[in-house]
């Protein structure tokens, strides 16, 4: 492995909240500022998830301590109205609890502090400033300080130090590998500019007037690290995020639930559906054909083409795409690929991914829709091309209009913009249109029962055999086996927690994929043995209802986990969750369809018809 020199500055990435939706730029709170250097460029997941990495004033060299170094001093005066706007947003900051992100050799300045059970907690960001309350309540970071006592005042940060960890790499020329690089954010009034790290904590009346200064400055150390190898330096983050017992208890209760569902299959496949079949495949008489019963009847009905086929080509088609993209994504996560230190790599692969695989949704739906009796080729393949990803582009610009009016760093800039409708328009839809090429071209699946010319009238139903209650049944186990891990998820997106146990997750989705499988096939055999053969838009809404299950835990975990405050960023929490909503219906609708689809074809495909 290569040896890695220790950079000479750290870098700063956007700051965020867990009170706020919405990240802003380094340079947003007029912080001190390094204006010589040229910014780094950013990768296409960095630009959508807001990451604007800023070269940073505060620098160093290897092994040179650094003791109350001075960066900058920003003055405010109240009196001046772009003063006066640029020390409010920085006040609004500190009462959001906003987060500065620093990085030194792509790794994370953390900031460390006990937590409860003596264990410590080792955070990826350290807040900017924080808040007293006029009744004299400390919020957030001022908790950690007594001396933080004035009461309607924001106590500012304007002092880090900065402990860089390293080890000797011997018998190699740059013998020096950064291993951790940990800060503590400190505040000083500096009332003298000879001796600026003195003088009690620094801080803002809610109300002040006049003049008010900030100095900036900073203290380094070196320590060698003999214990830390460089390939794990990431584990000390990580291990504080006591994560690893939850996953487990959440992949046991989701391994159960399908050994529960495999069970229920099985007992129908080897025992009821065997007998059924083996009692059909007897019958030689009429008299006996006379007496079928069950799912045996409606074999004249049961691939009759759905109501609004097209729409269903077209939803499939894009959930083929999606679970594409998703199981190939997962793949190359758990081999490392697109580790947390590949900033941006996840959300790059699978755009990416997406947009190459417009052939595949574009086949699926078109030999779908032929298969239904569809003729309208042209409508089909337009719709593949751009239904689902219209809604969701359009959900996402109205997202992107609110960002760039709140002048937030996760707007996407108006050429990104552009290079992502030139991957969609120059890629993505050329490829469905090739694929639906290919599609419309082959011949329409054959089915192995005929379909009568006069539909069968299917009798009246009970309660849980009608359409809505067996959908919203249907969506409770897929949804049971994931909703621990989707509250990590959750959590990286909205809480900033940084997400790593790609392992998990991909086992997750394999029991997400088998559970989706097996309950669909469930339900369909018992609305086929009630004679209900309407089974193609039933297959897909009922594995699609675990979406629904999702929206509702994405509300309850809005109200019940966040401290998110403001229009702005409620509108943007649900604005995206829905855009997560309607991409996770069309996956595992997918899933369900496709399921039910091969079940019911094998089960048809064995009985004797005459």
């Amino acid at each position: 492995m290569k040896t890695c020199c220790l950079p000479n500055m750290c870098q700063s990435a956007l700051l965020d909240s867990v009170e706020s939706v919405l990240p802003y730029e380094y340079t947003a709170f007029d912080f001190c500022s390094e204006k010589t250097m040229k910014r780094p460029s950013e990768n296409l997941g960095q630009v959508l998830f807001g990451e604007r990495i800023e070269p940073s004033p505060y620098k160093f060299e290897f092994k040179k301590p650094v003791v109350c170094q001075k960066v900058c001093t920003r003055t405010y005066d109240t009196n001046n109205p772009s003063d006066k706007a640029k020390l409010d947003f920085l006040k609004k900051g500190m009462l959001l609890n906003y987060q500065h992100h620093w990085i030194v050799d792509n790794m994370p300045v953390t900031w460390c502090y006990d937590v409860e059970d003596g264990q410590k907690f080792c955070n990826p960001g350290f807040p900017i400033g924080c808040y007293v309350t006029e009744a004299g309540r400390p919020k957030d970071a001022c908790v950690v300080n007594s001396n933080f006592n004035e009461k309607d005042a924001f106590y500012i940060f304007n002092h880090v130090d900065i402990t860089i960890y390293y080890h000797i790499v011997e018998h190699e020329q740059l013998g020096a590998r950064l291993v951790a690089a940990k800060i503590e954010p400190k505040s000083y009034d500096n009332p003298n500019n000879d001796s600026p790290c003195t003088g009690g904590p620094k801080f803002l009346k809610n109300k002040h007037t006049g003049v008010f200064n900030i100095p900036y400055t900073y203290s380094i150390n070196f320590v060698e690290d003999k214990n830390i190898r460089w390939a794990s330096r990431w584990d000390y983050i990580l291990e504080s995020m006591p994560h690893t017992n939850i996953q487990w208890f959440s992949i046991m209760n989701s391994l159960v639930i399908v050994l529960f569902l495999s069970g229920m299959v099985a007992m129908i496949m080897l025992r009821t559906l065997h007998k059924d079949i083996a009692r059909y495949n007897q019958m030689d008489s009429v008299e006996d054909a006379q007496e079928e019963f069950g799912w045996k009847l409606v074999h004249g009905d049961v691939f009759r083409p759905p109501r609004k086929g097209m729409l269903l080509s077209v939803f499939l088609g894009s959930g083929t795409q999606i679970f594409i993209m998703t199981f190939v994504t997962l793949f190359f996560a758990c081999l490392g690929f697109l580790s947390p230190a590949n900033r941006g790599a996840l959300m790059t692969c699978a755009v990416v991914l997406w947009v190459l695989l417009g052939t595949p949704a574009g086949y699926v739906a078109a030999r779908l829709y032929k298969s239904f009796g569809g003729e309208k080729w042209k409508t089909n393949v337009l719709l593949t091309a751009f239904l689902c990803p219209g809604v969701v582009f359009a959900d996402f610009f109205v997202m992107n209009l609110i960002l760039w009016g709140e002048g937030s760093s996760a707007a996407m800039p108006f050429g990104t913009l552009v290079a992502i409708l030139a991957l969609w328009f120059c890629i993505s839809v050329p490829l469905t249109f090739i694929g639906a090429y290919f599609g419309f071209k082959k011949a329409g699946i054959e089915h192995p029962v005929r379909t009568n010319q006069i539909p069968r009238q299917i009798p009246e139903q009970s309660f849980y055999t009608k359409p809505f209650p067996g959908i919203v049944m249907g969506g409770i186990l897929p949804f049971g086996c994931i909703f621990i891990q989707l509250f990590f998820i959750l959590n990286s997106i909205w809480s900033h927690q940084m997400y790593y146990m790609f392992g998990f997750l991909f086992l997750v989705f394999i029991i997400l994929v088998i559970t989706c499988s097996e309950a669909t096939i469930l339900l369909c055999y018992f609305h086929l043995c009630a004679e209900d053969y309407h089974w193609q838009w039933r297959s897909f809404l009922t594995s699609g209802f675990t979406a629904v299950y999702f929206l509702v835990y994405a509300i309850h975990y809005f109200f019940s986990k966040l401290q998110i405050t403001g229009l702005a960023s409620t509108i943007l929490y649900f604005g995206y969750t829905m855009i997560m909503a309607l991409i996770f219906f069309l996956f595992t609708g997918t899933i369900g369809f496709f399921a039910c689809f091969w079940f019911v074809t094998k089960i048809y495909s064995v009985v004797k018809v005459d």
